[in-house]
């Protein structure tokens, strides 16, 4: 039946023209924004997704620029300890050439203190837009370790977890360390119960270091002895006025087991100096367990051996080459003891290098995965949102051609209800 009022040829042939025109508007949106998914209503599941991966991506990209920023400031520091290695290398030179009987001892301690003026001044300069990891003298909770953020870790449910590098400051400033024995700025606590122990007759006793606190100072009390008592016991009888000669300031990050390194070592510069024989009295570690021994054969002749504490806002935490100063090789037994000291020192600048060197590579190795993953997330927002623009162009042409095909089709369509007119001739 023909209707001159309904011409469904007419209808499905615009039907068909309407569905070519949208399909080949969005073709040549697809090529002239070079994506098949632009907008949410393209696809809102993958252009969310797509979103999401995008965000993560202008992360990194500031992660990328955190660890540049970070590895600059360990390249520093690791540069400088390594010229300080150097520095105290030669002071260890004068000083051996010191230990010679007819050498002007007046000059080679001249020599020594225009090297040390100059590590100080290394460590002083060598800071990366204001941080300084050869410095570490403060008490501050957070102060000894520097946090680089490495990564943005997401989880199945999208929670985001950022991820740091630590790096542990390495100080080898000159800074003396003060330790407060009169308590007017804290408290002074002398060991007792299982911080206190008594030897004689060849007995051996332990003391462990607990729990560390940055800015209290860590005291080997030691009171009797024949021997000892004129050197370490103090008016009241308690060794009270002695307390802090062997100490030992903690820093932030030290653990027990770095506060009984530096009481043993406080202990051994003491005995040396003092002339303690280690028969009389002796200190050996085993992690944060310090063990007192002594060969005394005198039941009598008691060493009380006790772990202090030293809370003080006076106390002021030393450098880790604060011994630096004690280097004097103006007399020969000076030159001696300064050729001890020296060894821990030179140890000291090469542990820093090494442990500086170590983060610079962990860093650098996160930049280069920072990198590699950037363009690796680029290349899948890419595969699910990207065009592929040769079967676009294909898919074009072909919807060119349906266009006309279709707007002929409509055109022979409308035609049709003229043919009525013939009937009415």
């Amino acid at each position: 039946m023909t209707s001159i009022l309904t011409n469904t040829g007419a209808m499905t042939a615009l039907q068909t023209l309407r569905s070519i025109n949208q399909n080949l508007a969005q073709t040549q949106n697809e090529i002239s924004t070079g994506k098949s998914i632009a907008s949410a209503k393209d696809n809102s599941a993958i252009w969310a997704i797509s979103k999401v991966m995008e965000s993560d991506v202008t992360g990194f990209n500031a992660i990328r620029s955190s660890l540049s920023l970070g590895e600059s400031s360990i390249a520093v520091a690791r540069n400088a300890s390594e010229s300080i290695t150097d520095l105290l290398t030669q002071i260890k030179s004068n000083i051996v050439a010191a230990q010679e009987a007819n050498v002007d001892r007046a000059k080679i301690q001249t020599d020594i203190g225009q090297l040390r003026d100059q590590i100080t001044s290394i460590v002083n300069a060598a800071q990366f837009n204001g941080l300084n990891l050869l410095k570490n003298t403060s008490a501050d909770a957070g102060s000894g370790t520097v946090q680089i953020l490495s990564s943005l870790d997401r989880a199945a449910d999208g929670t985001v977890t950022a991820r740091n590098i630590d790096v542990r400051k390495q100080d080898l400033s000159t800074q003396a360390q003060v330790v407060d024995t009169t308590g007017t700025g804290g408290s002074y606590t002398a060991g007792t119960g299982a911080n206190a122990i008594a030897l004689n007759a060849t007995i051996t006793g332990s003391i462990t270091v607990g729990t560390v606190e940055a800015g209290v100072a860590y005291s080997i009390g030691v009171v009797g002895a024949a021997g000892l008592a004129a050197v370490v016991t103090g008016d009241d009888g308690a060794g009270r006025d002695d307390a802090g000669v062997i100490a030992y300031v903690a820093r932030d990050g030290d653990t027990a087991e770095d506060v009984a390194r530096a009481l043993q070592a406080a202990f051994a510069a003491w005995a040396a100096e003092e002339g303690i024989d280690p028969d009389d009295l002796n200190i050996s570690r085993n992690g944060a367990e310090l063990t007192f021994t002594s060969a005394n054969t005198d039941a009598d002749d008691t060493i009380a051996v006790r772990l202090d504490t030293l809370r003080s806002d006076d106390n002021v935490i030393g450098g880790g080459l604060a011994a630096l100063a004690e280097v004097d090789v103006s007399t020969r037994a000076g030159a001696e003891s300064a050729l001890a000291a020296v060894e821990g020192l030179i140890q000291a600048a090469i542990d820093a290098s090494a442990s500086f060197g170590s983060a610079q590579s962990r860093v650098e190795t996160q930049s280069e995965f920072v990198s590699k993953l950037i363009d690796s997330l680029k290349a899948g927002i890419g595969s699910m949102v990207d065009a592929d623009l040769e079967e676009a162009s294909a898919r074009l042409q072909a919807l060119q051609v349906q266009q006309q095909l279709g707007i002929q089709s409509l055109s022979i369509a409308n035609q049709a209800p003229q043919t009525i007119l013939a009937l009415f001739r």
